[in-house]
C-alpha cells in the first residue's frame, strides 16, 4: 500500500470544502487529503484569480505532485475531475464521479436545469459560472482511469441516465445507483457510499 497516495477531493457549484469530509473521514486515515472550495461560488469569499471555470482546473492541477493522485468529484466538480484527468492522464490514478453531467448535454438525458435555484440561494454568483458549459462529451472515450460512477435515483439535476450515458462512454468504469439519493448524497449518504469509494481506491 502506498501511504504517500493524495485523494483530492473537489465539491460542486456549491463549492463547500467541508462537503466532502463525511466521505474523507471514513477513507483510510494513511491518506493525504486535500479539499477543494471554489472561491466566488457558493458562501466561499473571491479570490482575484479565479475568474473563470478554467482557473478551477487549474487549482487542482497545482495541486497534483509528481505521484498520481485520486480524484473524487461531485456534480460540477466532475467537470473539472474528467478535464484534468484527460490533461494530465499519467497523474491521475482513479477517479470518483457523483451525481456529475461530466460535460454533457444533460438536459437532453432528463436532468432540470439547477440556476434558478443556485441563484436564489446565492444571490451573489460569480458571473461566469452560470454561464458555464463545459462539453467533454467527445473526448470522454480517452478517460482510461478506472472510474467509479456514484448516482441516486431521487436526483431531478443529475438523473440516472446520465450516470449511463457516462458509463457506457468511459472505457474502464462501473455504475452505483444509490436507492433513494439526490444530488447531496455524497454528503447525506456518506456511510453508504464511502466503503464502495475505499474498495475502488484500494
Amino acid at each position: 500500500m502506498d501511504e504517500t497516495r493524495t485523494l483530492l477531493f473537489l465539491p460542486g457549484v456549491g463549492a463547500d470544502p467541508g462537503f466532502w469530509r463525511p466521505v474523507g473521514d471514513r477513507l483510510p486515515a494513511d491518506r493525504t487529503k486535500v479539499y477543494f472550495g471554489w472561491p466566488g461560488l457558493g458562501h466561499q469569499p473571491p479570490r482575484p484569480d479565479v475568474r473563470s471555470f478554467e482557473d478551477l482546473i487549474a487549482m487542482v492541477e497545482a495541486k497534483i505532485g509528481d505521484k498520481p493522485v485520486d480524484l473524487l468529484a461531485q456534480s460540477m466538480g466532475g467537470a473539472i475531475a474528467m478535464q484534468v484527468a484527460l490533461r494530465h492522464p499519467q497523474k491521475v490514478r482513479r477517479l470518483v464521479l457523483c451525481v456529475t453531467a461530466g460535460g454533457l448535454d444533460v438536459e437532453a438525458l432528463g436532468a432540470t436545469d439547477w440556476r434558478e435555484n443556485y441563484a436564489r440561494e446565492y444571490p451573489d454568483p460569480a458571473p461566469w459560472i452560470l454561464s458555464a458549459h463545459p462539453n467533454y462529451s467527445a473526448d470522454l472515450r480517452r478517460i482510461m482511469q478506472p472510474t467509479l460512477l456514484i448516482w441516486g435515483d431521487a436526483d431531478p439535476i443529475s438523473p440516472v441516465a446520465v450516470g449511463e450515458r457516462l458509463n457506457a462512454l468511459l472505457p474502464n468504469s462501473a455504475l452505483h445507483v444509490v436507492t433513494g439519493g439526490d444530488h447531496a448524497l455524497v454528503f447525506e449518504r456518506a456511510e453508504d457510499i464511502a466503503p464502495l469509494i475505499a474498495r475502488h481506491l484500494a
